[in-house]
This record gives structure tokens, sequence and C-alpha cells, in this order.
């Protein structure tokens, strides 16, 4: 039976309103004052971005905009890291890159699109290098996951992934002065002590991160329950957005000095899951939670517009 969250999620005034949504919170947050344009282009992108991975794999089976509409207010949540355009910029590459290998599910001789999703990642890294860490895991899933991990499409991630630090090395052999270079990847080993690291997680920051990770654990439990009524191809996906959340919303709480490139890969990857518990379970419960959600979420999102 179709609840009043089911007929909600398959409506298709989702989108539009959450654009609505989105372009006010945008505004109350200071937009037009602070001149976030830039800002606002990438975070713009980046829903659009997500809205053609939705369409592209069909990650939902009926007709829905969930998952773009959870990623517009999860981003908006964090109203705080508006400012940031390298932080945006990285999410947006993250979701470029995230396409480009989706399309590579079971086509370990897809080596084009690998090396330019590598070199979206690899222009990701040079903005915020703890992006290198969660290579290994992403190898690890187009093996298992994306089944489109070969021994050519590894060398030809590397090389994707070293592409934009080449030209970046000209510069600096040209001014002969490698310390900005030593200086970023250094930050690799940047593992503040976590007492020390949790003495500077501001309210807004943890709000955000309880909020995600609650959503996102309830939606891993909710799909994997269900899967069975999935295509094979979309468990597989789901199984990596479940992996790469999981890894950065863990990487968030052991590191909160990165929280700001961190958390904005765990939306990207957690609202798939969270869009898919919005959009099938159709319990009372669920329906009386769905709404749950939305207020909670628009009270965090408020609380945070207010501090900052």
């Amino acid at each position: 039976m179709k609840r009043l969250q089911n007929r909600i999620a398959e409506s298709g005034v989702v989108l539009p309103t959450m654009a609505v949504y989105g372009l006010a919170i945008w505004i109350a947050a200071g937009l037009v004052a602070r001149n976030w344009w830039p800002q606002l282009a990438c975070f713009a992108l980046s829903a659009y971005m997500i809205v053609e991975m939705n369409n592209s794999f069909a990650l939902l089976r009926v007709r829905s905009r969930m998952v773009s509409g959870t990623f517009i207010a999860l981003t908006c949540a964090m109203s705080f890291l508006f400012g940031s355009l390298s932080g945006g910029l990285v999410q947006l590459f993250f979701i470029i890159a995230l396409l480009l290998l989706l399309s590579t599910y079971q086509e370990p001789a897809s080596l084009g699109r690998i090396f330019y999703a590598f070199v979206f990642l690899g222009l990701a890294s040079v903005l915020s290098v703890q992006v290198l860490v969660l290579i290994p895991l992403l190898w690890l899933l187009m093996a298992t996951q994306l089944q489109s991990l070969s021994g050519r499409g590894l060398i030809a991630s590397l090389i994707g992934l070293a592409t934009p630090w080449w030209f970046i090395c000209l510069w600096f052999i040209f001014q002969r002065d490698f310390t900005p270079l030593t200086e970023h990847f250094a930050a690799l080993a940047d593992f503040t002590p976590l007492s020390h690291a949790y003495a500077k997680v501001t309210l807004e920051q943890w709000l955000v991160w309880v909020l995600t990770a609650a959503l996102t654990l309830t939606g891993i439990v909710h799909f994997w329950r269900n899967s069975i009524d999935e295509k094979i191809r979309t468990r597989l996906m789901y199984g990596l957005f479940t992996w790469m959340s999981a890894a950065c919303l863990l990487l968030t709480a052991l590191q909160p000095q990165h929280f700001d490139p961190l958390m904005r890969l765990a939306v990207v990857c957690a609202s798939p899951l969270i869009a898919h518990f919005l959009t099938f379970s159709s319990t009372r419960i669920t329906n009386v939670a769905f709404f749950i959600i939305i207020a909670i979420t628009l009270a965090v999102t408020v609380t945070n517009l207010l501090i900052s």
C-alpha cells in the first residue's frame, strides 16, 4: 500500500521544490552579501550531476527525484561550509568521477573512462589530499562491485591520478621551490590525537555528522534487508555506496579536522541509500518517520544557519 511518504517521494515536484529550498538556504546563509556565486555554481552543478547519476543508472526503480532531493537537503544542512570553494570543487570532481566509474560496470576494457575518472580524482586531491586515502578502497570496490578493474585499468587509473600532478610539478620546477608540494602531501600524515581534534569540533559539525550517520545507517539496513527486490547491478552499485559512505563517515569521526572534504563525499555516497529508504519503506512507522526526518533536517539546517 502506498502511503503519503511514497506519493511524495514519487512526485514530480520534489526536485523543483528542493531547488527552490536550496536557493533559499543559500540566500539566508548570505549568498549575496558574501559573494558566494562560484560556490553556488559548484553546488548547482553537483546537484545536476546527482540527477544525471540517478537517471543514468536507475538508482531507484521508480521515477523519483529523492536522491537529488536528499543530496540538496543534507548539503544545505552544512551551510557553514558554503564559503569553501575548494570543498565545493572537491565534491563536484568526486561526483563526476563516480559517474564515470559507475558507467564502467562490467566493462574492464573501458580504459578511457577509468582514466578520466581518476583525472578528476587527481584534481580533487590537488585541493584536498585526503581524497587519496580513499583510492585503495575505490580500487577494491571497482574490482568487487563494479567488476571493471583489470591490470590495464589499474595502470590507467594511476596515470589519470598522476596527470594533474605532472602539470603542477612543472610549475614547481620552474619556481625551483617544492616546499608547498611537500607540505601538501605531508598532510596525509596529519593524524591529530582525538582528544585534541574533538576539542575543536563545533556544534554545527556534530549535528550534521550525527544526522548523516543516523540516516545513512538506516538507509544501509533498509536497503540490504530489501535488496532481493533490486537488480544485481543495483545491488552492486549500492554496495559501493555503502562502503564509501561508511569509510567517509568513519574517517570524519577519526580525523574531524578534515570535516569539509570528507563530509561532502559522505553525503554524495549516502544520498542514494537514504533516498531508497525514504522512497520504498511503506509501513505506518516509517510514514511517520519520514516527516520526523524532514523536521529534524530542517531543525538542524536552521540551527546551523543561526549559529554561523
